[in-house]
Formats: C-alpha cells, sequence, structure tokens
C-alpha cells in the first residue's frame, strides 16, 4: 500500500489508468540500473526518480567536466570535477527523497556487472562506447533481464528494448555485430558533437519504456531499432531480427 504522502506526491500518475495506485506500487517495489549517468543517464534518471522508482543504481566512472553540461542536465556548474555518479545520485535524492539511489562509481565489467544486473528488474544502458553496450548486452542475456538501450550522436537518436526474460533473441549483437580485437574508429559525444535535446529526448524514452515495462501499461516494441533525426523531427522504425548464429542469444547455427 502506498503511504498518503506518496499517493499525493504521484496522484497525476496515479490517475493514468494503465498504472493505477497498483503500479505505483510496482514502481516503488522495482529496482533499475542506469550504465552511464552522461547525456542519456542524465535525462533517464531524472524522470524514473520523479516516477517514484523504489531503487535507482547509477553506474559511471567519470567526473563532471564543463563540456557535459551543455547537455547532462542532472549536473550544476559546482559539480564539475566531482563523481558524475555521486553528483547525480545527490540531485536525484535531492528531487525524490522517497527513493533510494545508490551511486556505483565504476565502469561495470565482468562480475561486477553480472551482480548489478542480477540484481535489476530492467536494465537501461546508456553508455557511450561499443565496449560497455556489448558487456551490457552480454550480461542481460546471461541473467535473463530486459534491456533498453539508447544512443545518441550528432543529430540522431536510437533507441532499441530487449527482453530476455523469456530466454529469447533477438539481442544487440544481432543488430550490431562486434569483435572486440577489430580496429575501430570512435565515435562518441568528444569526437562528433551531439545536440543535447536530441540525446535527452531519448534518455526520456529510455525512462519511458522502463515506467511501460514494469507497470504492464501499454506496449513496448521489443526487439525494434528506432531511429530518430534531429534535423528533420523524422522517425524510422525496424524489426530487428535473431541471428541463429549469434554468439551472445543465438544457437550457433547459420542461416543457409
Amino acid at each position: 500500500m502506498l503511504s498518503d504522502q506518496a499517493f499525493i506526491r504521484y496522484n497525476r500518475q496515479i490517475m493514468l489508468p494503465e498504472i493505477g495506485e497498483a503500479g505505483q506500487v510496482q514502481l516503488a517495489q522495482a529496482q533499475v540500473l542506469l550504465v552511464g549517468a552522461g547525456g542519456l543517464g542524465s535525462a533517464a534518471a531524472l524522470y524514473l526518480a520523479g516516477a517514484g522508482i523504489g531503487q535507482l543504481v547509477i553506474a559511471d566512472d567519470d567526473i563532471v567536466d564543463s563540456s557535459n553540461l551543455q547537455r547532462q542536465v542532472i549536473y550544476r556548474e559546482a559539480d564539475q570535477g566531482h563523481s558524475k555518479a555521486h553528483a547525480a545520485a545527490e540531485q536525484l535524492r535531492s528531487l525524490n527523497p522517497m527513493i533510494r539511489v545508490r551511486p556505483v562509481k565504476a565502469r561495470l565489467a565482468a562480475q561486477q556487472l553480472a551482480l548489478e544486473v542480477s540484481l535489476a528488474d530492467v536494465v537501461l544502458d546508456c553508455s557511450d562506447n561499443l565496449e560497455t553496450r556489448h558487456a551490457v548486452n552480454q550480461a542481460c542475456v546471461s541473467a535473463a533481464k530486459p534491456l533498453i538501450s539508447g544512443a545518441a550522436i550528432r543529430w540522431q537518436g536510437q533507441l532499441m528494448a530487449f527482453d530476455f526474460r523469456c530466454g529469447a533473441g533477438p539481442c544487440y549483437h544481432c543488430l550490431f555485430p562486434w569483435q572486440p580485437d577489430a580496429p575501430q574508429a570512435p565515435q562518441n559525444c568528444s569526437t562528433s558533437g551531439i545536440a543535447g535535446p536530441v540525446v535527452g529526448m531519448i534518455g526520456t524514452l529510455q525512462a519511458l519504456e522502463a515506467l511501460k515495462l514494469l507497470t504492464g501499461a501499454g506496449t513496448v516494441p521489443f526487439a525494434t531499432l528506432r531511429q530518430f533525426d534531429g534535423l528533420t523531427s523524422a522517425w524510422q522504425t525496424f524489426n530487428v531480427a535473431r541471428e541463429p548464429a549469434c554468439p551472445v542469444c543465438g544457437t550457433g547455427e547459420k542461416n543457409e
């Protein structure tokens, strides 16, 4: 049951018939892992905290830099030089003291990543590099946890959701095959630039899909790649097929 204080605080959300009081209780009991506290993670974390997610885990090994403030809206001028994970946690607690926030000042990998994923009800990949994205994907497949992945660069945004609870693909690797030893030209905001509202919009949509998934409201478009063009405000949608030979979620059999 919700307290009177919680009922008043989340009243506008509880009024939605797809959520109601039962859905709000589900949110209060949920744990969400956000991998990355940059532009995507900033927007997603603020909306998830505002919505009343019971526990948020914010993982990032970076510190706040002045160049982050153009788009990473959770931070303030005074946060420069401080841990992103801890600064974000402080802002979220200030926004909503009714929730629990646990900062993790680390780039999650290996056993630490596996542990954090296993504890979460849903994982939001808000990272900015392929190595982390593929590691998060692998961990979610192994732990059978749903994954909501976002990406943004220049004027372009991408949003994808994968449901591994039933043990089936496709997964992120099916869509973007990756070899760790293959030479990769780094593409991120530092090298290519980013329009702040684009990354904020994708992060906000990651939060929306997480709320829908946790409450059962509406439909989460799993196994779908949605691409946004900020210059034209146009969306494109593509279905993602499972690759049988995928080394992460496949059977190892190649298509003939």
